[in-house]
């Protein structure tokens, strides 16, 4: 997000003592402010109604002037250009003070000058201009939007999701032994699988004319994109729009995107049926899910794992709801997974973010070994492809 400066700071400057921890304010403390920026999250993908977190780097005002006065002025300054509703706290324990303005609906250049200027007035009032100048204000707001450019998502940024960084820290050992997992795993498996790929490009050779691989741009933990792989299922040179319009009939739920086969009293099946845009031998790869095999190439390449959400392709995720977005943040996209093993087809989109959502909150390495056990058995019998 951008950065600005009320002006820009002495280039001299530097940090030569350490702070002292001020405790002396009514700032909420980082764990208890992070908390409220999680339940504001939360909050905002109810109501939809934006709110803006505004972050005062301190840190250089702090070298200059490391008194516990300091805060307290700065307490009783921003006190005042806040409502009830609002939360500041430190974002940075005695480093950078966190603002939420909650429900603010619609977040445009207009509110934040105005709320900028509002805090500036107070601020140097209380400090004076001087000291206004070494305090560095940033603007978040969320929900993050797409930037619409096809460049890339502005998604997921670090300051509105603090606990993101502490999890890491606290799942390093794990993680790692999952990485391993996935590079060991991966590897085995275009080892052992080399028949079968080969088996399936000259299929793919002999039954239409174009490449092997079908290469995609799709998103993966984080917003970052990244190209995926998987057997060519389609003609070459087909037209995207009838998947697109699917897409969005599937995820606004506004309709059912496919029917239900007569009285047979079969479950519906969410997928884009009778397309004609496969081949032959297509229709046997993705009920099969053999498909989806070059993925371990982006597993060893580390932009993938051996389980995990599904990575959706970026004109789907202009369309997901605020909540919806959450399947992207904490884990890499997976080859296989709880929506893979447990309902494929056969789910609604949202109940597909529910299990990836539930496969988040309680992911661990033996969570990941039990679905690898269940996919061959999901594969052969094709349960839920189509």
């Amino acid at each position: 997000m951008p950065t600005l400066n009320f002006k820009s700071p002495s280039p001299s400057s530097s940090i030569l003592d350490p702070r002292p921890c001020f405790t002396d304010n009514s700032f909420y403390p980082k764990p208890s402010f992070d908390r409220m920026l999680f339940l504001e999250r939360k909050r905002t993908e109810r109501s939809k109604r934006a709110f803006l977190l505004i972050l005062l780097d301190i840190e250089d005002l702090l070298t200059t002037r490391g008194d516990s006065g300091l805060v307290k002025d700065l307490e009783s300054a921003l006190s005042s250009t806040i409502r009830e509703t609002d939360i500041q706290g430190w974002h940075q324990q005695d480093k950078v003070i966190g603002i939420i303005f909650t429900e603010l609906g619609v977040v445009d250049e207009i509110i934040k000058k105005k709320i900028f200027l509002n805090i500036r007035d107070k601020l140097c009032q209380k400090l004076g201009s001087e000291a206004v100048e070494r305090i560095k204000v940033s603007y978040h707001i969320f929900p993050e939007s797409y930037n619409g450019n096809g460049k890339g998502l502005e998604w997921f940024n670090s300051a509105l999701y603090p606990e993101l960084g502490q999890g890491k820290r606290s799942k390093r050992i794990p993680f790692l032994l999952k990485r391993s997992m996935d590079f060991v795993g991966s590897l085995t498996g275009l080892i052992i699988l080399l028949p079968v790929f080969l088996s399936v490009a000259l299929a793919i050779k002999l039954t239409s004319k174009g490449p092997i691989f079908f290469k995609q741009e799709r998103v993966g933990q984080g917003g970052k994109k990244f190209t995926f792989l998987k057997f060519r299922s389609m003609y070459v040179n087909c037209d995207e729009r009838a998947h697109k319009e699917y897409i969005t009939k599937f995820i606004s739920q506004s309709q059912e995107c496919a029917a239900n086969s007569g009285n047979n009293g079969e479950p519906v099946v969410y997928k884009l049926m009778g397309d004609r845009r496969i081949t032959p031998i297509g229709n046997f790869l993705r009920k099969t899910s053999l498909d989806e095999l070059p993925q371990f190439i982006n597993v060893l390449k580390g932009e993938m794992s051996l389980v995990g959400p599904r990575p959706p392709i970026p004109y789907e995720c202009e369309i997901y709801d605020i909540w919806h977005r959450r399947r992207l943040i904490e884990v890499k996209p997976g080859i296989t997974g709880l929506w893979q093993v447990e309902g494929r087809s056969k789910s609604a989109f949202n109940d597909m973010v529910r299990l990836d959502l539930k496969y988040i909150n309680e992911w661990s390495l033996w969570l990941d070994l039990k679905i690898l056990l269940k996919t061959p058995w999901v594969m052969i019998t094709g349960n839920g492809g189509y």
